[in-house]
Formats: C-alpha cells, structure tokens, sequence
C-alpha cells in the first residue's frame, strides 16, 4: 500500500513538472464507481453527510438526490448487515452439519459391514441383503458420498431391518438399528436446518444484489451531477472538491510506470 502511494505523489510531481513544461501532456484520472457494499455504503454516506452540512443552494448535487440517498440508505445498510448475518450463520451451522454428517455416514456404512460379515460367517444367508434394497450378491458399501445418498439409505436400511425384526428374524447389533437411526434422525435434522439457513442466505443475498443495482444508479447521478456542478474550475481543484463528496479518482496502471526521462526532477522524498 505504502509502495503504491509512493508511485501515485511521484506520477503526481511528474504531472505537474510536464503540465508546466506541455499542458497538453497532462495526465487524466478516470472515476472509479464503488464496487464493493462496504464502498457504495461509504460513497452514499459521504455525500448524505454533505447533504446535511451545507445549505441547498451551495450542495453540488440536488436536493432530489438528496432525498433518494435519505430514503434509501437505511434500507440497504439494513440488507448488508442481514445478508452477513445470514452468511455468518451458514458458515457457524456447517461445522455441527458435517459433524453429524460424519456420524450417520458412519453408522450407516458400518450396519452393513455387519450384516455382510454375518452373511460370510453363516449366520445370515445372502437373500437377507434383499429387505434393505441391496442386490443379493453384492457385498458393497454403497459409496455414501452425497447427502441424497446417505438420505436415500439411511431410509433403506431402517425400513428394511424393521420388515426383519417383524418377522421375528434376529436383528443386527453392534449397532443396532435403534442407534443408527438416532444418528440418521440427527443428520437428517441438521440437513433441514442447514437447507433453511442456506435459503435465508441466498433470499438476503438477491436482495442485496437487487438493492446495489439501485445503489449505482443513486451514487452515478449523484457523481454526475458534483461533476457538472465544478465543471468551470481547473482540474485538479474540480476532482479536489468533487473528493470531499466521495467521489474516487485513479490512475491506470500503465500511468503509474515511472518514466524514464526527466529523472533528475523527480523526488519521491524520504
């Protein structure tokens, strides 16, 4: 940051050096619209607060204007801090959402590893693979690797375990079918609940979206209008008294290139 002010007073003394020498060397800024909430906030701030300090008839901008950012500001700093709260909340739920993700993953996997070994041992003949919607032969894990897959099978296997148990045929232990739905009921309820979370996020942040189109607009004209209002000065002092309404000016960073001429009139200071 401090190399980059450092470039911005040399070029600066540079332009003043050539304007003095050619004005038709001097250098144009370009006006930078904000482009970030936190910048459009501060934009939109900046020229309400002139709004309030100076008379109407000396404000650069109209008293239309005015009113629009009055109106508006409210609104939209209100839709910023909801969209980051909502976002805050995703992030801080994910955590405990994965957590029990993990577990039911666990718990569902390890069920059929048990009943597989019960099946290579003797204990259980293949067809009993069939009640929890699994092939007869096949001795796989299902992958597990999604949320709809572990939904779908943790369905599977609690249904299909109950159809034995009402048989009368032994159940399958270590787990039992009461723990691995307690662990399937927890991620299925951490699944809603992040679903939600994630739904007031996505809600907070069309909104957002909507409110900045409408923040440009108001910060353009706001812009346009200091612009015009100082248009008869020189400038540097008009882009000097357009600043103190918020407005940003840069340079391109192919005018920020030191030149190579005139070194000797060039000093960066200490």
């Amino acid at each position: 940051m401090i190399c980059e002010w450092v470039k911005i007073i040399t070029l600066y003394k540079y332009i003043r050096i050539r304007t003095r020498s050619n004005p038709n060397s001097y250098i144009m800024p370009y006006r930078r619209l904000p482009n970030t909430d936190n910048a459009r906030l501060k934009a939109l701030k900046k020229a309400y607060n002139k709004g309030k300090e100076i008379p109407p008839f000396k404000l650069a901008y109209s008293q239309s204007s005015l009113q629009k950012i009055q109106s508006f500001l409210t609104g939209y700093e209100k839709a910023i801090s909801e969209y980051k709260q909502a976002y805050n909340k995703q992030i801080d739920n994910n955590k405990e959402h994965m957590n029990a993700q993990k577990k039911a993953r666990l718990y569902i996997s390890h069920f059929i590893q048990v009943m597989n070994m019960a099946i290579m041992r003797g204990e259980m003949n293949t067809y009993t693979r069939t009640y929890y919607r699994l092939a007869e032969n096949d001795k796989k894990i299902p992958t597990l690797s999604s949320e709809k897959e572990m939904i779908e099978w943790g369905e599977k296997i609690i249904k299909g375990e109950q159809e034995r148990l009402a048989q009368g045929l032994a159940p399958i232990t270590n787990p039992t079918i009461a723990v691995v739905k307690v662990r399937y009921e927890n991620f299925l309820d951490s699944h809603k609940f992040q679903k939600i979370l994630q739904q007031n996020q996505q809600r907070a942040q069309h909104k957002l979206v909507e409110m900045r189109t409408v923040a440009d607009g108001i910060i353009q004209n706001v812009w346009n209008e200091v612009e015009a209002y100082f248009s008869d000065l020189h400038e540097e002092e008009k882009r000097t008294k357009a600043e103190d309404y918020g407005l940003i000016y840069v340079f391109r960073k192919s005018e920020l290139k030191e030149p190579n001429h005139d070194q000797d009139e060039i000093s960066t200071g200490p």
